[in-house]
């Protein structure tokens, strides 16, 4: 594929050779020396500088003692630095092979072959892999509730009862086996569309309430908390929802709070990863969507601040920045160790900025990331999440892929930093592709029996067949990238990963339909001949967005109505079990009928959760995902480059 001729192998001359020559070049020096040591002895001895007076004054046996052995201690000095130069020389060589080693130890680790994937396993898979979707001739779509009546003003979520899985089976391989005509579900999505509003309502009203300007609400104990630096991150995360749901009023409100209040002088240890993608990203939206001077000169700020994460000598950024003092470390449960879907989500936050401030060294040192991962040369573009920045150059420390959590966001941003820019930066495109690629050849995975499409993880050469809820913004992801490729969307490329966007949704909505609350769990356990289970110690629901946030790519994209019926179950069964008086929690067991709600809002619920059911059914939004806009991992749309161009926003040019 085209990714593969991206690939650069480094290579050092053997030691042997530079060791000759540096002896040969120390062999001359001595000599030279030598030479020069018995000329101005001569020169000593023969000639003398006259006096004063003219006289000629002839240096005595221990004047000329006394110079030699100057000249040979200088002579000397220059021979243990040359020695030392050697002595280093030899050293880095030695260092340079020993990493080379270890990074062709661990390629060939990551190239092995997987250990504990069954001939079904691959025979299902090769089945997907050669099947060919249906579109339409199997009538109108079915399955309109209540034969498509709007849904009322006062409708009632309590009633709610999770349907169950092993529904709309026809649609688990990428199918879209009905007929239908663009917007002809638009009437009653508007009438769904008011009560996603109603719920940002709900959560905003309670956070402006009982925790206005802190990081987060605590909706049983109706109080807030600030743990993510003091940076009123809900509020921040928050602004572009409201603007997009045309919550006018409190969002300049919210403007108010920034202008006045918002300080990111804190002193205080910060992820630069979720300070960046949640706290940078909602600046830059809001301004982006308001033109207001206040977002923007806050995030000239902020982003001055965290920019200070990326001074480290590897070129791999710190993954924490105290915003005041400036100083910088790893993580701590990781203090040696730089983690692939942090520092490699920061790029679409900082070109933004770069063109809003005309600073390029925010593009180009934010970008210098992926070409530093790249130049590692990971076999089929599958890349550790492990990687080591503290001395040296970079190497990956550890050997699990995944798409989910710590390596995900890494593989979203190679497509969108190549969309952002208007698809003419085709390194980043061509990573995706191998990527991609590498991910169908070793980690795509066919379950039985009832045959779902899912993601692996590749953990120390076994298969570990463990899906994370992360994993399911794969879906949205390999659409836009097929509705995008450069090779046209009906071709054979752009065909299967559409195909399997279809088929990774509907698994992941099947993850949601199959549990007794209508929620999907933190991450589920595939097993043979039982398809799926909620992980052991991951049966709770943390308000996570990826599942609609591909119901949202994929209706965008297509139009097929399917996706806000799942969207719509999802949303009524968040309503049910997740709203409490204070607000929204996360539930601890998917598994029961009826869980218990955590004391915990996320912000990302209100910046991507809410914000993503809201623009499945808004059929008006100015959301343009294929010719102006670009979402970062946070859900914060911004224009992209070519658009912003049109607009005359500053180029860095």
């Amino acid at each position: 594929m085209a990714g593969s001729a991206l690939r650069r192998r480094r290579g050092t001359k053997k030691a042997s050779s530079s060791h000759g020559l540096l002896k040969t070049i120390l062999i001359g020096i001595l000599l030279i020396g030598v030479g020069l040591a018995a000329g101005l002895l001569a020169g000593f001895f023969y000639y003398s500088p006259p006096d004063e007076n003219g006289n000629k004054v002839t240096l005595s046996p221990k004047v000329l003692m006394e110079q030699a052995q100057h000249l040979r201690h200088k002579i000397n000095n220059q021979l243990h630095h040359s020695n030392d130069k050697l002595h280093q020389s030899k050293h880095d060589n030695h260092a340079d092979e020993a990493k080379q080693k270890r990074r062709k130890a661990m390629n060939v680790a990551l190239n092995a072959p997987a250990q504990g994937v069954s001939e079904d396993s691959k025979e299902r898979k090769q089945k997907f892999m050669a099947y060919t979707p249906k579109v339409g001739g199997k009538g109108n779509f079915p399955y309109y509730p209540n034969d498509g009546a709007l849904v009322a003003e006062d409708h009632d979520f309590s009633s709610f009862e999770a349907p169950g899985g092993y529904r709309f089976e026809e649609y688990k391989w990428g199918d879209s086996p009905y007929d239908y005509k663009q917007g002809e579900s638009d009437d009653l999505a508007r009438s769904r569309r008011v009560h996603v509003r109603n719920a940002m309502k709900h959560a905003w009203s309670n956070y402006e309430r009982y925790a206005f300007g802190q990081d987060e609400l605590k909706p049983i104990s109706l109080r807030g908390t600030s743990t993510w630096g003091r940076l009123g991150i809900t509020l921040v995360d928050s602004l572009d929802t409201l603007w997009l749901m045309g919550m006018k009023e409190e969002f300049n409100r919210a403007r108010d709070w920034c202008k006045n209040n918002l300080n990111h002088n804190q002193a205080a240890d910060v992820s630069v990863f979720e300070t960046t993608i949640r706290s940078l990203g909602g600046l830059l939206a809001a301004f982006d969507w308001s033109q207001d001077q206040v977002f923007l000169d806050q995030a000239k700020d902020l982003g001055a601040r965290l920019f200070k994460s990326f001074a480290n000598p590897t070129g791999i950024p710190w993954g924490r920045v105290n915003l005041s003092t400036g100083k910088t470390s790893n993580l701590g449960w990781a203090p040696a160790d730089a983690i692939t879907a942090e520092f490699g989500t920061l790029q679409v936050e900082f070109r933004t900025l770069a063109r809003w401030t005309g600073k390029k060294e925010y593009k180009t040192k934010s970008e210098e990331v992926f070409h530093i991962l790249h130049d590692l040369n990971p076999p089929n573009g599958l890349y550790p999440y492990f990687v080591g920045n503290m001395v040296g150059s970079p190497e990956f420390t550890n050997q699990k892929l995944t798409f989910g959590a710590m390596a995900d966001s890494f593989y979203e941003y190679m497509l969108k930093i190549w969309l952002q820019g208007g698809k003419t930066e085709q390194f980043f495109r061509d990573m995706y592709d191998e990527s991609m690629q590498g991910m169908f050849d070793v980690l795509l995975s066919v379950s039985s029996p009832t045959e779902l499409v899912f993601i692996a993880d590749k953990d120390n050469n076994r298969m570990d067949t463990k899906q994370d809820h992360l994993v399911c913004f794969m879906g949205g992801l390999l659409a836009l990238g097929a509705y995008t490729d450069p090779q046209g969307l009906d071709s054979e490329r752009a065909q299967r990963d559409l195909k399997t966007a279809k088929a990774l949704t509907y698994t992941c909505y099947q993850t949601y339909a199959r549990m007794a609350s209508g929620i999907s769990p933190e991450f589920v356990q595939f097993y043979e001949g039982k398809d799926f289970e909620a992980g052991r110690n991951g049966h709770h629901y943390l308000l996570r967005p990826e599942t609609v946030e591909s119901f949202f790519v994929l209706y965008h994209l297509t139009g097929d109505p399917v996706y806000r019926e799942w969207g719509w179950e999802v949303f009524q069964a968040i309503e049910k079990h997740c709203k409490v008086n204070g607000g929204y929690g996360g539930i601890r067991d998917v598994r029961s009928g009826t869980p218990q709600t955590d004391d915990k809002m996320e912000s990302f619920f209100l910046a991507e959760t809410l914000k993503y059911l809201y623009l499945l059914f808004d059929p008006d939004t100015e959301i343009d995902l294929l010719n102006k806009h670009v979402f970062n991992t946070e859900a914060h749309p911004m224009r992209i480059f070519p658009q912003m161009d049109k607009d005359g926003v500053l180029d860095m040019q």
